[in-house]
């Protein structure tokens, strides 16, 4: 079974997929001066565009982490979460606060789905 890579530079592929599953690498937001809620919703849409490229969906998400520098942000992250979710089905997640590479990225996420 083959491995496929997408978009990959010298240090890494967004997107692999193998064996009919797909991960992604973190996906942040494109704007480090935006909000939490605005950083949700890009990486959200991020994660959603690796997914597409590869032939997933976000309904196909069997799992995710979250990464955020302050979990005092949880609620708020939480509230762009279940809007970009909603009547669609939820992967599982996990949810953790680490420093993030990057002053001002708030949040990084990490899905892996079906193809």
């Amino acid at each position: 079974m083959p491995i496929i890579r997408s978009e990959s530079n010298d240090y890494m592929s967004q997107a692999v997929v193998y064996n009919g599953v797909v991960t992604t690498s973190g996906q942040v937001a494109n704007d480090y001066s935006s909000t939490l809620e605005e950083q949700t919703l890009q990486a959200l849409e991020n994660v959603k565009k690796q997914l597409l490229a590869v032939g997933s969906s976000p309904e196909k998400m069997l799992t995710t982490t979250v990464y955020m520098n302050d979990i005092r942000g949880f609620d708020t992250m939480n509230k762009v979460w279940k809007a970009w979710f909603e009547g669609h089905p939820k992967p599982t997640r996990a949810t953790l606060e680490t420093r993030l590479a990057v002053p001002g990225m708030l949040i990084e996420i990490v899905a892996t789905a079906s193809v």
